[in-house]
Parts: structure tokens; C-alpha cells; sequence
């Protein structure tokens, strides 16, 4: 019997508020690789929105995003990972004080460490010296729950902390490219890249890097500790 590999695909998606297209500063962008780091088709940059709404399948999903940048989604087997930069998640007390009434106690204020605006994997970001932005203090609310709702409606399921699937060889994890761009590990993938229209695009492909890494190499990148609250998910960076 002939065993037939899938073809692998990796896509970044930078993503905008639910209603980016009025701001011309920030807005969706897509990029899309294959196993060689070759840009598929044409990076492409948008609103989102409508398609989110359109599409009821993750295979329906992913020929949208291949048909924005001007391709289409061969036949056959495919795995794709999809990297995604917005928050993915909230903190364990941030939710349970929402839902549940819980206060966290007694809260150290301090930048960075505040379990209701940041959870475990900004934290962590911060006790490394990084600076991530939080989806409650920073007000990218509208970003974070775009992206949530998307994991929802096309990643149902948890398969491990910060990877959600749907099971039919779609996976997406949350990717930061402010914290990625000085890795070695970064600028030896981004050495011979020609710089993209804009700002966008150009964390669309540093997102799409980082979805290659995970499937090819994820030793390259932090893995979540056993500690982690499994909920909140988790930023993979080199």
C-alpha cells in the first residue's frame, strides 16, 4: 500500500479588530508558506470579518485565506498550522471573577504581574525581560475575541496547552513576533527576506515562521510548563 504524505502548509495571521477596516494602521493580514518557507501565493492584507462569518468549515476557512492571497488549496492531504497573534485566552482569574465571583486575593501590582490583566505565558514573557500586551489592559479585546472565536468555530478542540485542532489536520497556536524578531533562531529564518509591504504582513510571515517551527522543529521554541493553566493557552516563541 502507498502511504501519501500530506502536503504542509503554514499560515500567519496577524490579526485586526472586528472592524479593522475602518483603521488603516492595523488590519488582518495573511501569509502563507510551504515546507520550503516559500510565500504561496500573494501576502494579503484586509478585513477578515466577513469571511469568518462565511465560512462554517475549517476546510471552507482555509480556501478563503488561500483564495485572499490569490491561490487556491491543492487536492489531496494537507496539514496545515496556523499562527496567530492575539491574546487566545484569558487568565484562570481574570474568568473567574467574571463568571464565578472569585477575587484572586491579594494582587502584586507590579507591571506585568497582575494575574487578572496578564495570564501565566505573558507573565512568563515578562519575567524574561519581554513586554507583551495584555487583551484587558491594552485594549486588543476586539483582536483577542476575533481570534478566539475563530479557534472556536474551526479549532473546537484543545489538543494540548496552547494547540487547538480540528482533528482533520488543521492545528493553530498564538504567536508574538515582537518577542521573536531578535531570536537567532528568527534572524537566521528572516535573513534573505525581502521586507513585505508593510508592518502587517511583515508579523503575518514572522507568525507563519513560527507555525513552520512547531510542526518541523518545536524544540526551537518554549514549551509550556506543567503548571500552566491549560485553558489559557500559551505564546510559542524561539
Amino acid at each position: 500500500m502507498t502511504t501519501i504524505t500530506p502536503e504542509s502548509f503554514y499560515i500567519g495571521w496577524d490579526v485586526g479588530g472586528w472592524n479593522c477596516d475602518r483603521n488603516k494602521e492595523s488590519r488582518d493580514a495573511i501569509v502563507i508558506l510551504d515546507l520550503n518557507l516559500d510565500v504561496v501565493g500573494d501576502p494579503w492584507r484586509g478585513n477578515l470579518r466577513v469571511d469568518i462569518n462565511k465560512a462554517t468549515t475549517a476546510e471552507e476557512w482555509l480556501s478563503i485565506l488561500f483564495q485572499r492571497c490569490k491561490t487556491v488549496v491543492p487536492d489531496g492531504p494537507k496539514s496545515v498550522t496556523m499562527a496567530i497573534d492575539t491574546p487566545l485566552g484569558f487568565s484562570e482569574e481574570f474568568v473567574s471573577l467574571v463568571t464565578k465571583g472569585m477575587h484572586a486575593g491579594d494582587l502584586d501590582t507590579t507591571s506585568g504581574t497582575n494575574p487578572y490583566l496578564f495570564r501565566y505565558t505573558e507573565r512568563y514573557l515578562y519575567q524574561n525581560g519581554l513586554r507583551p500586551l495584555s487583551a484587558i489592559k491594552d485594549m486588543i479585546g476586539s483582536q483577542a475575541t476575533k481570534g478566539m472565536h475563530v479557534l472556536a468555530k474551526f479549532a473546537p478542540t484543545l489538543e494540548s496547552c496552547g494547540v487547538w485542532t480540528d482533528g482533520m489536520g488543521f492545528r493553530a497556536i498564538e504567536a508574538y513576533p515582537a518577542a521573536c524578531r531578535e531570536s537567532g533562531v528568527m534572524k537566521n529564518l528572516l535573513q534573505n527576506c525581502d521586507l513585505l509591504k508593510d508592518d502587517d504582513r511583515n508579523d503575518a510571515r514572522v507568525c507563519a515562521m513560527i507555525a513552520h517551527l512547531f510542526a518541523t522543529d518545536r524544540e526551537q521554541l518554549v514549551s509550556p510548563p506543567v503548571d500552566v493553566p491549560v485553558n489559557e493557552g500559551w505564546i510559542w516563541i524561539p
